[in-house]
């Protein structure tokens, strides 16, 4: 199952990702940075890593830790 990280420290806030996300996985949460709201929908496309511009978002593919924030 894909997993993403997304660097807070990174995260601007614009929520780009939010926008090009084909699955809708991607939030800004209330400190208005990117997050994983759904991530059993994340299907790993990258489309999130390549279209920040601030190389704030990695996603994993094929990851045995799963995704964040929830089970498997």
């Amino acid at each position: 199952m894909p997993r993403v990280e997304v660097s807070e420290s990174a995260c601007t806030g614009c929520g780009v990702c939010v926008e090009t996300c084909p699955t809708d996985v991607l939030r800004l949460n209330p400190d208005n940075k990117a997050a994983m709201a759904y991530p059993r929908d994340c299907q790993g496309c990258f489309v999130c890593q390549w279209d920040c511009a601030y190389g704030a978002i990695r996603v994993y593919v094929n990851d045995p830790a799963g995704p964040v924030g929830g089970a498997p």
